[in-house]
């Protein structure tokens, strides 16, 4: 089977796939870059018949409040570490609008929109949830990592409100002391009253990744790109 082919981009690295008929977008959380994820494709364990291309993008360089404006890769600036100010919106909206252009140039290269996932860890998270619930695009579905949802509001009256089919995954660290399992599950709780049905995961872990996520993540991505064309 053809093996991915690292490519190293000015914005990011790119798992290609010579025969890609599939997409995963996956973005990193504070302060890490699009390295960071990439060594866990083989721990996914999907069958190179799946023919996913994955990419894994920068985060611009900014100052961060919370960090004494201490510069480093985000996808948005945070303020604060409450809820309602934890995500600059300014800077959350520019992150969205960055990533549904990359859907829209996978969907321009061939790949089906049903066919491109979303996953974030942390800020990542926000902003893969922000942009699935609100891009044009029936996409495949979203990964959730560790993360939470703000803006709330906003994103209420920026949805598809005809997408609320759209597969979500969300997993999270019971002992998360970065982005509480409280906040994460508010997340959940505000998707399943908008209509959506995400399927929630809890491991006994901090603001991290574990093995059996992985395992979980891996299943879950076979499980909704196992067909050449999706139908839901």
């Amino acid at each position: 089977m053809p093996a991915h082919q690292h490519i190293d981009l000015p914005d990011g690295i790119c798992l290609d796939h010579p025969d890609a008929t599939a997409s995963v977008i996956w973005l990193h959380g504070l302060g890490a870059d699009g390295s960071d994820f990439v060594p866990i494709v083989p721990e996914l364990h999907l069958s190179p018949t799946l023919a996913v291309r994955f990419w894994f993008p920068n985060a611009n360089v900014m100052p961060v409040t919370i960090n004494n404006g201490y510069r480093m890769r985000a996808w948005y600036d945070i303020k604060s570490l409450s809820l309602d100010d934890r995500a600059d919106a300014q800077g959350l909206h520019a992150s969205v609008h960055r990533i549904s252009g990359m859907i829209d140039d996978e969907i321009r290269s061939g790949i089906a929109p049903e066919r491109i996932i979303l996953v974030g860890f942390s800020q990542g998270g926000v902003v893969a949830l922000h942009t699935a619930l609100t891009v044009p695009h029936r996409i495949g579905g979203a990964i959730a990592l560790s993360t939470y949802l703000p803006h709330t509001t906003t994103l209420d009256s920026a949805r598809v409100t005809t997408h609320t089919d759209l597969p979500i995954l969300q997993c999270h660290g019971k002992h998360d002391d970065v982005v509480s399992f409280a906040m994460g599950r508010a997340a959940y709780a505000w998707l399943c009253s908008h209509g959506y049905q995400p399927e929630w995961h809890e491991y006994p872990m901090e603001h991290s990744v574990c093995a059996a996520e992985m395992t979980d993540i891996g299943s879950w991505l076979t499980n909704h790109l196992a067909t050449p064309a999706l139908q839901y």
